[in-house]
């Protein structure tokens, strides 16, 4: 594993390359926050980097490597890129090509892999295009399902974070139908155990969890819906009786006005649109996305490839430097 005495290696996967991964990687790169925290590595293509590196000021020169680790001995202005044997091909912004997503999900393969063999503190991740990485062969749908295949986790979840905002799904990719029909009190009461264990390697000493609701005003009392009396309620009460400061099941409506305003650390959202929604309400171009219940640090940006300004040099870096900070704290709190 690396020393105590260094800084976090971050392994930055530069995702689809006919996306903004490799612009936003680039410019991220040329900002101070991330050098600040982590020593970072990409695992990626150097030629697509280096063109996208050409046009942003202060970004550093990409350097072939060997191995993850060597990015401790790189020189300042420099940093260490690795393919891995998976050369991208030629960049085509906005293009939707099954051999760019075939690389970008071989070096999500390749980072985790660096983590898992002690040679890489943690990975974030650039974006792919799901149709893009489908039609390569990947019968997933996204990242958190590959790295949790990967790394064997039975129960991944996604989450949010932005400043005070922090949101985890209890369902993510799934039609409303699917989600609802998914909503069990095991799963809720892993999805808070979760919670809470992250949170307090965070820092936080004493997490506070509030479950939201499935239905409208939490069900009022079995008018609108009865899984709050059924099952969500029950997973809170137990989850209380283990010690955990958990609270619910919450109107969804005023939530998460109250997670912004610091009453509460997190919240568990039922489906996928009642968590994201507000978050990216109020912090579209900060927000990271966390995968949870796996055994490695995974962050990412809370965006796609964007392939409608890919190339054109104006996507915004910023989620992707949160993603990066936030990887390189909890490595160092695990370390």
């Amino acid at each position: 594993m690396t020393r105590h005495d260094k800084k976090p290696i971050v392994a930055l996967t530069m995702g689809d390359v006919n996306g903004i991964g490799p612009e936003i990687l680039a410019k991220a790169l040329a900002r101070p926050e991330p050098w600040a925290c982590c020593t970072p590595v990409v695992a990626g293509a150097i030629e697509a980097y280096r063109e996208c590196a050409a046009g942003v000021p202060g970004s550093p020169e990409g350097v072939a490597t060997a191995m993850p680790d060597e990015a401790h001995r790189m020189s300042p202005g420099t940093v260490a890129v690795l393919d891995g044997g998976f050369s991208a091909p030629p960049v085509r912004p906005g293009v939707l090509d099954p051999q760019a997503g075939r690389c970008a999900m071989e070096w999500v393969r390749m980072a985790v892999g660096w983590v898992r063999d002690g040679l890489a503190d943690a990975v974030t991740t650039c974006p792919i295009n799901k149709d893009c990485v489908r039609r390569a062969g990947y019968e997933v749908a996204g990242h958190t399902d590959f790295i949790a295949a990967l790394t064997g986790a039975q129960a991944p979840r996604m989450c949010l974070f932005a400043g005070p905002m922090r949101v985890m799904h209890l369902t993510a990719h799934l039609s409303l139908r699917d989600a609802i029909a998914a909503i069990s009190e095991e799963r809720i009461v892993t999805s808070v155990r979760l919670a809470d264990e992250a949170l307090r390697g965070l820092g936080i000493a004493r997490p506070r969890i509030a479950v939201a609701g499935l239905n409208p005003h939490a069900g009022e009392a079995g008018a609108f819906g009865r899984e709050e009396m059924e099952i969500i309620a029950p997973a809170v009460a137990a989850c209380q009786r283990e010690g955990i400061l958990c609270s619910g099941p919450h109107p969804p409506d005023t939530l998460f006005g109250k997670l912004r305003d610091g009453h509460f650390d997190m919240v568990l959202a039922m489906y996928h649109d009642q968590g994201h929604i507000p978050v990216k309400l109020v912090a579209m171009d900060e927000g990271v996305n966390v995968t949870l219940g796996i055994p490695i640090i995974r962050t990412s940006v809370d965006h796609g490839t964007a392939y409608d300004i890919a190339g054109k040099g104006v996507a915004r870096e910023h989620s992707l430097v949160s993603a990066i900070c936030l990887a390189a704290r909890w490595a160092a709190g695990r370390k």
